[in-house]
């Protein structure tokens, strides 16, 4: 019997075990999407406590603590930080097997170097032991993201940020850089006309002018795409149900447009044509200026009303969804490549069932030039755990080529969950040893050992060309 989670922790082979320490773990980390503060970071904010770098924010803990019986004062309520730490020590035992009981062990090891595995007996030791490391200088956001060896960190940014704090970071010479991510969801969102049109608002008030018709809102985004691109900005996301891709006439939007600005409600048809027309318009804003563009498809968000209603929108009440997805990718990909505007692009499903369509998808636009120009994205949100990410993984080389992969991403808003780049790398060292050992592959380490440094970091560094 293995001891739990030991320096070898899911490495089942020599082979893998040599893959990982002589290779893998090593590599630096490109986290080429997260939704970590970039004000924080700025601001080299100083936790007081676990709870506040651990549980605030962190719907995956919620979710888990609400299971467990934990009432919502303890999750997003108002009890104090140390109860809430006590509800998670709590809970923690019960997520055996649930991709949590090893993230929070190995946030616990990296950065605080405790072993101790978290349960109501050891939480004041734990507490104490860690609220005394984040009271030292190099436990601030920027020592943490130090200690984690990571050297580019994307984060998520609305069109209308003035990206003040990127600015600051940038002035102040911060090693690891810091690149704002275009996520102009909202400026979509027609479904909603009065949150909609709010939002337009702020954009009126960032650009000091007007917008009533749909081509001043497409001159106003095209302005602000070009002040992300001036502050180092190449790469766009988009959270999405699913790909729109409708045939529509530019007459046709221009009318939805300009109904919904005057406060009338879209009809589910002018809906579908709205955000077809406004996904092609920034994808072709992406091609122009080089970017990579991002889609994260299959998410059913807020479905609990009551607590939407009490506590608001994303606080862990989301599932994976079963939208259709094929028929309007190929098509809305194929428009783009059709027309020589199909930029670097990275899908991702939430949905284990759409893998192999996934798979199969970016096979079609690949362009012969860039390796891996159509990327399909590692498992995301519901699927970055251990079974999701080998069937990822294994889907991904059965049916393109896994070397090419740009690896993993945090997509979190945590600064302690840079341990999930060393979850996957370990998944795929003991992925590709296992092949070995069962005589699939050649047991070639210098070969396999610089394809696992290229998924781990070389990859993405190339692709995302940042200058890192």
């Amino acid at each position: 019997m293995k001891p739990f989670m030991d320096d070898d922790f899911l490495l089942q082979s020599d082979f893998a075990k040599q893959l990982y320490h002589d290779y893998a773990a090593k590599m630096p980390l490109f986290d080429y999407h997260c939704h970590i503060s970039p004000q924080e970071i700025a601001e080299d904010r100083r936790f007081n406590n676990l709870s506040e770098i651990w549980l605030h924010g962190d719907h995956y803990k919620w979710r888990a603590m609400r299971t467990n019986g934990v009432a919502e004062h303890y999750c997003t309520g108002e009890a104090s930080d140390w109860e809430k730490f006590q509800k998670w020590a709590e809970t923690a035992p019960h997520t055996m097997r649930n991709p949590l009981y090893h993230w929070t062990h190995l946030e616990l090891r990296k950065p605080f170097g405790i072993k101790t595995l978290l349960s109501p007996t050891t939480a004041k030791q734990i507490w104490d032991d860690c609220n005394q490391l984040l009271n030292q200088p190099d436990f601030s956001c920027r020592g943490i993201i130090q200690k984690a060896n990571v050297k580019v960190i994307c984060t998520t940014d609305d069109p209308i940020d003035d990206l003040r704090y990127h600015q600051s970071i940038q002035k102040d010479g911060f090693e690891v850089k810091v690149i704002p991510a275009w996520r102009p969801d909202k400026a979509m969102a027609i479904e909603d006309s009065k949150s909609f049109n709010a939002y337009i608002d702020q954009l009126e008030q960032v650009l000091a002018s007007t917008i009533r018709t749909f081509d001043e809102l497409m001159g106003a985004l095209e302005n602000r795409h070009h002040y992300f691109h001036q502050n180092g900005c190449r790469l766009s996301d988009h959270g999405l149900e699913t790909i729109y891709a409708q045939d529509y006439t530019i007459a046709e939007i221009r009318k939805i447009f300009s109904n919904v600005r005057a406060g009338k409600s879209a009809s589910f048809e002018e809906i579908l044509l709205f955000k077809s027309a406004m996904l092609y318009e920034f994808a072709v804003m992406d091609h122009s200026r080089n970017w990579t563009q991002q889609y994260h498809l299959g998410a059913l968000r807020n479905n609990n009303l009551r607590m939407n209603a009490t506590v608001g929108p994303d606080k862990g009440f989301d599932s994976i969804g079963d939208f259709s997805m094929a028929a309007a990718l190929t098509k809305f990909l194929g428009k783009l490549d059709f027309e020589g505007k199909l930029t670097r692009t990275i899908l991702y499903n939430l949905n284990p069932s759409d893998n192999e369509m996934m798979a199969t998808m970016i096979g079609n636009f690949q362009d012969g030039v860039t390796p891996g120009k159509i990327q399909w994205g590692s498992g995301w949100w519901f699927l970055d755990q251990k079974e999701g990410m080998t069937a990822q993984i294994n889907a991904l080389s059965n049916m393109g080529l896994l070397s090419r992969f740009v690896g993993m991403l945090t997509d979190s808003r945590s600064f302690l969950s840079y341990s999930r780049h060393e979850y996957f790398r370990r998944i795929l060292c003991n992925l590709i040893g296992h092949d070995v050992v069962n005589g699939e592959l050649p047991a070639d380490v210098k070969f396999l050992g610089s394809m696992v440094q290229d998924i781990s970091f070389n990859n993405a560094e190339r692709y995302f060309d940042f200058g890192v």
